[in-house]
């Protein structure tokens, strides 16, 4: 299966367990992979047989920004099910880093991977 890569999506969220974080928000990186057949896009060289990325990336940032979750496990499955609903991609994987953490010892980042397949229904 071809993929799209989007790596190093930054924003700056309010999602977290403690108060402090839902309230003064930091920053969080998204990582992506879009699974699609991408032959057509790479025979024709046009944007309207592949996924147009800023698009998705924009998609990444609305909910990023304008949700708040206790987990960062939520926001990669709100994320998840946001771009499968509205691209035609057959899987996604999704990580979320939330970049320095508030717990000792310091980290780089914590966070979660996961891998989505569209339904047979959809």
């Amino acid at each position: 299966m071809d993929k799209i890569i989007l790596k190093g999506i930054r924003f700056h969220g309010y999602h977290g367990v403690a108060e402090a974080e839902r309230q003064l928000g930091q920053k969080y990186e998204i990582d992506l992979e879009l699974m699609t057949d991408l032959t057509v896009a790479g025979e024709t060289d046009d944007l309207a047989h592949t996924i147009d990325y800023a698009q998705v990336v924009q998609r990444v940032i609305e909910i990023g920004t304008q949700g708040s979750f206790q987990l960062f496990e939520a926001l990669a499955e709100t994320i998840a099910d946001a771009i499968l609903a509205q691209f035609q991609i057959e899987e996604v994987r999704i990580t979320v880093k939330k970049l320095s953490p508030p717990i000792e010892p310091t980290l780089t980042y914590a966070g979660a991977e996961i891998h989505r397949k569209r339904k047979s229904d959809e």
